[in-house]
């Protein structure tokens, strides 16, 4: 049954939904140590796969002697190897984060931790990093349901604050984890700096890579009027504005132009971009959404 500890982020009804999901990479990834999901790769674990001739040097225990009695000739067996599958999160902790009802951060919190759930039910090598202005200390290498309580500790301790810097957190990343797998990059893609840079440190290290791209219903549908000091959450920063129907229609306009050129980058280069609202349930977002992108199945 789920710990309850696990409530808190995520309901009991929902975490046995999820416990009949597991994470799909699209590529296959040989991990250092034996995991649970057969690879196509064959090597040395206990599930047979084929013969083929023996060659001076082979290792003689893995000699189907059985074989040998029957056709006088020297086979050697192979198996499939299994692979030790990695999942990355990588959460934007950064103050912009903090912004809906639910918060951004929230609704980031909730699908990290499903993610991480799904992962550790099949025995995958879990790892969360939040990020802000840079990478804060992570939770790494957590394996097994028994440690759910870890992944739910450490997602209810992070808190949004500062600048965030997608670039310098991906780099710190890149050089930290050399790992393959699987990496989910959550956050806002709110940073004057651009996130080209960023995933660019990811799709060097040849993850399967996927992008949730979370904005709050408030940034979507504005409902704003009369004359505003906005102020940037991040820097400081500040603008004042008369809300006009014009001016609305600017911003739709340009929010579209920012979220269908990030959905073009990633795409062309191979990463799964899902776009959410925090107004969208973060269940139907993993059940079905990420399903129909082929995360999880």
């Amino acid at each position: 049954m789920p710990s309850a500890q696990a409530t808190s982020l995520l309901d009991p009804e929902f975490l046995a939904k999820l416990e009949q999901l597991e994470l799909v990479s699209r590529k296959i990834f040989l991990g250092r140590l034996k995991g649970e999901r057969k690879s196509k790769r064959r090597g040395s674990s206990v599930e047979f796969a084929d013969h083929r001739n023996y060659v001076v040097g082979d290792d003689l225990r893995r000699i189907d002697w059985n074989v040998y009695g029957r056709l006088d000739k020297l086979f050697l067996k192979l198996f499939l190897e299994e692979e030790d599958l990695h999942v990355y999160t990588l959460l934007d902790t950064s103050q912009s984060m903090e912004f809906g009802d639910p918060t951004k951060l929230q609704y980031g919190k909730q699908v990290a931790a499903a993610l991480a759930f799904i992962g550790l039910v099949n025995h995958d090598r879990v790892v969360l990093e939040g990020f802000s202005s840079g990478l804060e200390p992570g939770l790494t290498n957590v394996r097994a349901r028994s440690q759910m309580w870890r992944v739910i500790q450490h997602l209810e301790g992070l808190h949004s604050s500062g600048a965030g810097n997608l670039t310098a957190a991906c780099k710190a990343f890149a050089i930290k984890h050399t790992g393959k797998g699987i990496a989910v990059v959550i956050s806002d893609f709110l940073d004057k700096r651009g996130y080209q840079d960023a995933l660019r440190y990811l799709l060097a290290r040849n993850l399967d890579l996927y992008v949730i791209h979370v904005l709050s219903k408030e940034e979507v549908e504005p409902d704003l009027v009369g004359d505003l000091r906005l102020v940037d959450a991040e820097d400081d920063d500040v603008a004042e504005i008369s809300i006009s129907a014009p001016l609305l229609q600017r911003y739709k306009a340009n929010l579209n132009a920012f979220v269908g050129g990030l959905k073009e980058w990633c795409t062309q280069r191979g990463i799964a971009y899902i776009f959410t609202t925090t107004h969208n349930p973060f269940d139907k977002l993993i059940l079905n959404y990420l399903r129909e992108r082929g995360l999880v199945k």
